[in-house]
Order: C-alpha cells, then structure tokens, then sequence
C-alpha cells in the first residue's frame, strides 16, 4: 500500500508555505509522517532554491482533515488521491498541472472490482449488495470513473469507505453480499491470498491517473508556480532528492495527461448529474 498516492496543489506563497498531504484510508497517521515529509519538504526547498522552513509538509489521512488544512490560507502544496481531487476540484479550487508517480507503479492504472467466482456478471446482479473500496467516500467516483463504463450501478448498491479490505474479501470469497473496489498496488496483491481462488475481477476501469498535481486557485503568482513544478519535475533527476522520494514513496512527477484527466473529470461530471 502506498503512503502516498497523490494530487499536489499549489497555494499560498513563497515564504512559510505548507505542503498539504490527504490520502483517505491509506496507512500513516500525521505523526507517523511527519519525519518523511520533512524530508521530502526540503528536498523541494532545496531544489526551488528557497531558504530553509520556507516550505513545510503535512500529511492527514482522513478526508475531513485534509481537507480543512488545505482550505488554510498557507496552505501551499497539496498531495490527495485521484478521487479526492475529483470530488473536491470545486470547492478546493484545484487546478491540474502534473501527475505524480508512486514508486514502482505507472502513471495510470485501474480499479478492479472483485467478487465471488461466478456470483455477479453485470451491475444489475449488485442490487442491495454492499461496495467496500478505498475509493468508497466518493460514491460518484466509485460510479463513475471507476465502474461508469461498465454500466449504472442499482441505486440499492451501499457504497462504504474502507481501507481495511482484507475482511470484506474474505466475506466476499464466502459468497456474502459484497464486493471490493481495488486499486492497482491492492489488485496485484490479490494472487497472494490463500481464498483467492474463490474470488474474480468482475470489471477494472480504464487507466486512471493515480494522482494529479494542481493549483489552487490564484494563491501563487505565475513565477512561483514555475518554480514550484520546474523543481518538481526535476527531483527524480537530483541524487540529493532521492532518498525524500523514497520516503514518500513517490518515483517521479510527469506532465498532466490532460486526455485522461478529462475522461475521468467527465464520467465524474456525467455520474453526478
């Protein structure tokens, strides 16, 4: 499981920027963070040329308090997953201006959905079942970008916010009412369970970004921004970033596929309606 699979929004200004980091339901806590992303908070002061404490870092994972520090006035740079981003783009004022890469991951992957062998062939066959998935606290996400071209989820499904999976699989291996919404790093572990032969991918998504770099509204003026993402992009290159992106378990950051954000934003925007 990664730390971080995230969105980076920039805010604020140069001097005593925070580096706000939200990803819902995955591990960590904001103390247990805290030593990697000072490190990692510097290697971009480092790089942007900046003194030191002019950029701080902060990690939450819960929703609810990532997204009350971003909506901080000093809140400088952001890292929240991709259904995160989606579902608060509005009221955040996020902009996309790059992806960020986990490590050992591709830009893009998908969800899978995951059931008991045999026991759902189409979205109707979910009606009054339960849909547990990182993913969950976003139920227009869950119907949309991840399962939208599958085809209408039945109102009755229950969508639930969980990162503990591990029970809900077993559950659905037992044949109980339930599916699973994976994403790529939860899927490929799924061969390795000792029940995995009772459960099946049911659907996977297309190729979603796994995480988006933004800004946030007008908060940095034109030359910060650039400074900000020239640094960025260029730390998989700098050997003295290396071990602060290994802390945050981020291989690199990449130019915005602004194709698949848009399909993504789009069943979004078609779920929601």
């Amino acid at each position: 499981m990664v730390l971080i699979v995230t969105l980076i929004c920039s805010v604020g200004s140069a001097a005593e920027t925070t580096m706000v980091v939200c990803a819902p339901g995955y591990p960590g806590s904001t103390a247990e963070a805290q030593s990697a992303m000072e490190g990692f908070a510097m290697a971009v002061t480092t790089a942007v040329g900046w003194g030191r404490g002019d950029l701080a870092a902060e990690y939450f994972e819960t929703e609810e308090g990532g997204m009350a520090r971003l909506a901080a006035t000093d809140a400088g740079l952001g890292l929240v997953t991709l259904p995160f981003f989606l579902e608060h783009r509005d009221e955040l004022d996020l902009e996309p201006e790059m992806l960020a890469v986990p490590t050992g991951r591709a830009t893009e992957e998908p969800w899978s959905l995951i059931a008991a062998k045999g026991a759902v062939q189409s979205p109707a066959d979910l009606d009054g079942w339960q849909l547990v998935s990182l993913a969950g606290h976003s139920e227009t996400f869950v119907r949309g970008p991840a399962l939208g071209d599958w085809g209408e989820l039945p109102p009755t499904l229950t969508i639930t916010f969980s990162g503990a999976v591990l029970s809900s699989l077993r559950k659905a291996a037992r044949g109980e009412k339930i599916v699973v919404l994976l994403d790529a790093e939860q899927a490929d572990a799924l061969d390795r369970l000792p029940f995995a032969g009772d459960l099946e991918i049911v659907h996977q998504s297309p190729p979603l970004p796994v995480s988006v770099v933004c800004s946030i509204g007008d908060r940095l003026d034109a030359e910060e921004k650039k400074q900000l993402f020239d640094a960025l992009g260029g730390l998989a290159g700098r050997s003295d970033a290396a071990e602060a992106l290994a802390g945050v378990r981020l291989d690199r950051f990449e130019t915005v596929d602004k194709a698949a954000l848009e399909r993504a934003e789009a069943a979004f925007s078609g779920a929601a309606e």
